[in-house]
This record gives C-alpha cells, sequence and structure tokens, in this order.
C-alpha cells in the first residue's frame, strides 16, 4: 500500500516542501531514496527502537521510501517522525485520513520523545503558503513556527501523542501566540543599559548618531577604557526592529537552530562578537551545505569585531562586499543562496601593540615602525566603509565612583526613532536606502547640500588635518545625520564642525 507524508527541506532561508512517499510491498529490505544523507539513512534505526517502545513496529516487508524532489539533497535528522507516521499508514498499523492537511516533522529519541528541529519557521512560512492546514512538529519549536497565522500549530512531545491523534482521533493542543504582545512586550526592557556607563559622555553622543544614521563605527583607545562595553549597549538605542525585520531576522537564526527554546519572534535586535580566530566561511557564511555566517546572524542588528587588527587580514577582505551590498551570496556547483547581511559594523582596537600609544604614563610604547606595521593591518578599502572614527580615553576615578546614573537607552532611543522616522520620509521612494549611511554619491550630492560658510569650513579642515578624499562623504553623511537629530532641514556649520571631528584615523600621524 501507498502512503504520502509531507515534510519540508531548509535551502537558505527558504523551505521546500518534501514528498515522502512510503510503499509497503510483498518481499523483505527497507530501501530509503531521494537523496538523503547520512543522518536520514540512519533513521530507520531510531525509528526501529521508538516504534517498539511504543508498542508498533517496523513491519517485515518490503519497504521502500521515496523523498521526492528525488534530485534535491535532503539532510539532518528531522524527518524521523515523517517517515515514522508514513510507515505505520502504509503498513495500515494506524488510521491516517487527511495526512495530506499536515506537514508533519521531527527527530525521535529512541523512547519516542521529539527533540527540536532547525528551521521551523521558514517552514511553516512555506506551509502556509502552499495550503497545509497544520503543521506538527516538537514542543520546543512551537512557538517559532506559531508566528505564522493561518496555520494550526501542534507542538508534541512524544511521537505517541500523533500516532493516537491520527488512530483514535485524539485531539493535539494547538499553540497559539499573539506575535504583535509577544513583539511588544520585550522592546523596554534592554539587557544591557546605557544608564550603567560612567562618564564617557563624548562616545555616548558618538553612539547616538551612529544609531540614527546606521553608520559603522570605529572605537580607538587603550585596554579598559570601556570600548566593549559601550559596544554592547549599542542595540539597546537602535529603534524597536518592525515585525517584517523582526520575521526576517528570526528566519536566519532558526535555519541555524538559534531561536531559544520556548521562544517565538526575536525582539531584541541581534549582537554578535566573533572572536579574532574567526575564518572566513564562519564570518560569510558557506560550507558544504551552506549555513548563514556571523554577519547574517548580525541581520537587522549590530556585529562587533574587537581588536580589529587582531583579525586575519583575508576575513576583513571578504566583509567588503557584504557591507556593501547588505547581502551575501554563496555560490555552488548546484545551486546558489543568497542570505541577507545588513548590520551595523562596530569595531574597535588598541591605538598600537601595548595598546597605550600617546599616553605619557603608559608602562609600554611602540616604536613608529610596529605602529605603522599594527595599523596597516587594516585595509584603507575597509575604512573606507567606517564613518566615524573616534578616540576612546580611560573614565577618571571622579566619574567611576560617581553615584548618579546616565540617561538610560530608552530615552536616547526615542531620539534616535525620531531621526530615522525623518530618514524613513526622505528616501521613502527608494526601496534599497531606509537611512543616511546607505546614500550614494548622487543622494549625498542631492540632500547634503552645503551652504557657503559650512564649504569653506569644510575646505579648510580637510586642508589644515590632511583629511583624505575619502573622508569627503563620510563627513557630509554624518553631518546629515546630525542635523536629523536636531530635527533641521539643512546642513549647518556646527553640523560639519562634530563630524570632522570623528574622522581620527584619516589624520595624519595614524594610517600616514
Amino acid at each position: 500500500m501507498l502512503k504520502k507524508v509531507f515534510g519540508s527541506a531548509v535551502f537558505g532561508v527558504e523551505a521546500t516542501t518534501i514528498i515522502v512517499e512510503v510503499n509497503v510491498d510483498s518481499g523483505i529490505g527497507y530501501h530509503l531514496v531521494g537523496l538523503p544523507d547520512n543522518a536520514i539513512k540512519e533513521s530507520n534505526y531510531r525509528i526501529a527502537a521508538a516504534l517498539q517502545n511504543n508498542g508498533y513496529k517496523i513491519p517485515g516487508k518490503k519497504i521502500i521510501i521515496n523523498m521526492s524532489p528525488a534530485d534535491l539533497r535532503k539532510e539532518g535528522s528531522a524527518y524521523d517522525v515523517t517517515l515514522a507516521i508514513g510507515i505505520l499508514a502504509a503498513s495500515k498499523q494506524i488510521k491516517a485520513d487527511h495526512l495530506e492537511d499536515y506537514l508533519i516533522m521531527g527527530e525521535l529519541s529512541l523512547d519516542g520523545d521529539l527533540q527540536p528541529i532547525k528551521g521551523a519557521l521558514p517552514i511553516a512560512v512555506k506551509a502556509r503558503e502552499e495550503g497545509f492546514k497544520n503543521f506538527i512538529l516538537p514542543s520546543q519549536n512551537a512557538k517559532e513556527a506559531a508566528i505564522v497565522n493561518d496555520l494550526n500549530v501542534f507542538g508534541v512531545d512524544n511521537i505517541k501523542q500523533v500516532i493516537n491523534h491520527f488512530d483514535k482521533g485524539d485531539t493535539l493542543e494547538q499553540t497559539v501566540i499573539d506575535t504583535r504582545q509577544e513583539f511588544y512586550k520585550n522592546l523596554d526592557f534592554p539587557e544591557f543599559d546605557f544608564a550603567d556607563v560612567k562618564g564617557q559622555e563624548s562616545i555616548k553622543r558618538c553612539m547616538e548618531i551612529a544609531a540614527a544614521g546606521g553608520h559603522n563605527i570605529i572605537l580607538i583607545g587603550p585596554p579598559g577604557a570601556g570600548k566593549t562595553m559601550l559596544a554592547k549597549r549599542l542595540p539597546s538605542i537602535l529603534p524597536p526592529m518592525t515585525l517584517h525585520e523582526a520575521l526576517e531576522t528570526t528566519k536566519i537564526h532558526s535555519v541555524v537552530g538559534r531561536v531559544k527554546a520556548h521562544t517565538g519572534l526575536m525582539a531584541q535586535r541581534p549582537f554578535r562578537s566573533p572572536h579574532h580566530t574567526i575564518s572566513d566561511v564562519a564570518l560569510v557564511g558557506g560550507g558544504t551545505y551552506p549555513q548563514p555566517g556571523e554577519i547574517s546572524l548580525a541581520h537587522n542588528g549590530v556585529l562587533f569585531l574587537d581588536e580589529l587588527p587582531e583579525f586575519k587580514r583575508t576575513v576583513l577582505e571578504v566583509m567588503r562586499q557584504p557591507l556593501e551590498d547588505r547581502e551575501v551570496t554563496i555560490s555552488r556547483a548546484r545551486f546558489t543562496v543568497t542570505y541577507p547581511s545588513s548590520f551595523m559594523l562596530v569595531a574597535s582596537m588598541n591605538p598600537s601593540p601595548s595598546g597605550y600609544f600617546n599616553d605619557p604614563d603608559a608602562p609600554v610604547t611602540s616604536s613608529p615602525a610596529e605602529m605603522q606595521r599594527y595599523l596597516s593591518k587594516i585595509s584603507g578599502p575597509l575604512l573606507d566603509r567606517i564613518d566615524i572614527h573616534i578616540e576612546v580615553t580611560p573614565v577618571p576615578f571622579e566619574k567611576l565612583s560617581d553615584d548618579r546614573r546616565g540617561e538610560s537607552s530608552v530615552d536616547i532611543r526615542k531620539r534616535v526613532t525620531v531621526a530615522r522616522d525623518v530618514q524613513t520620509q526622505r528616501f521613502k521612494d527608494n526601496d534599497s536606502i531606509h537611512y543616511n549611511a546607505q546614500m550614494n554619491t548622487k543622494q549625498i550630492r542631492q540632500y547634503c547640500a552645503l551652504d557657503e560658510p559650512s564649504k569653506e569650513l569644510l575646505k579648510t579642515a580637510m586642508e589644515r588635518l590632511n583629511l583624505s578624499a575619502r573622508a569627503y562623504d563620510r563627513i557630509l553623511k554624518v553631518a546629515r545625520t546630525i542635523a536629523d537629530l536636531e530635527e533641521s532641514p539643512t546642513i549647518q556649520g556646527q553640523h560639519i564642525t562634530e563630524a570632522i571631528q570623528y574622522r581620527s584615523l584619516d589624520r595624519e600621524g595614524w594610517l600616514g
């Protein structure tokens, strides 16, 4: 007898429905076809033990299972329950009406318990698109899948519940969540708050500007000055994610199984901080069966590279194109996968190998040659893509011991959100540009026009400070954001002056 059960495979951040055809016939043997990987080939041992421990068995007949489309590679252990229900239905051990309305996924333990799967959210999105009414999956993933409306999501703990549902008509408990309520309840309680930071007012101001315009930023300062502490708090002042952004971000994390158990939508912007020993593939994504890298996991959030010159040069260079295109494409002989990677880059570095360049009280200093070698690890094209360079100085004891709390992240975020709303209005006719950092040369000329005194000021600064040509556009973009924060329709002289201060690495004596 032939039965069809439906599962799903995830490629990139999209899912593809897989039809599992189970045919039980006279004879003997177990044949699994349709390009399964080793994890799926081993499933018959898990299924046999799980069914045995729940009062059922794999029949001693000829079983042929085809996973269609047969030319598409299937991987992972998430098809165990799909195959098991197909075998039971085809061998008439259970009644299984209306199987065509169900999409079933889950990995089996030997006692029949279900283990969580990866990619539950993209699978649920595809199931709804293709007209499935119900989705049965492990309870740990149920909230994640229940984000998708117009689809009945049933989280189960054991295969016995699935069998009884089809065979005896037992009802399964549907998982229902209010997506909007889930989304908004976590918005005003950031884990890291700027109120905890003592002093560093000028750096907080920089962070606010970076968040308002989506600008990439690099912090330069000695060890212990608070660079990492400040960077960790940046996501808390970024504007709240829209529901669309939250869905996009949750999808990527779902594909790699990073959505926490029993949580639905990701409400907080992601913050990724890879170690400097990271490989190219781990950063941008890839592998034999491509997976998203750190830059995609940071989509709609922040990628923090601590001790930037310690990263391998090749790792930093592969990041240049995704920084520009805001997506990364991984090509293989048989298929191509594109992952979104629209993130804010926050980098930090010591000013020298010892960390104490230009500090008269420093215990160790580096020679100019050592300095140049250290700083030359960061290429000009990468620095081109970083709008704000700021020096961080250690906090004096008086500020550290002050009991007063600083301004909270929620208050700073309100100003940032207002500035972002101005930009949304400005770029409403352009689908690819959402904030100032994304402006190209044409838009800079259009939206960053200067009056004569401001032009003179910028010209003088570029000549006196020996600023490079690449600093010109960056200064205009940052000045536009400062003007937006002050709700000024035009760029004034003081906006240009402040923006010029944020280009330390372009000055003579830093990178030549």
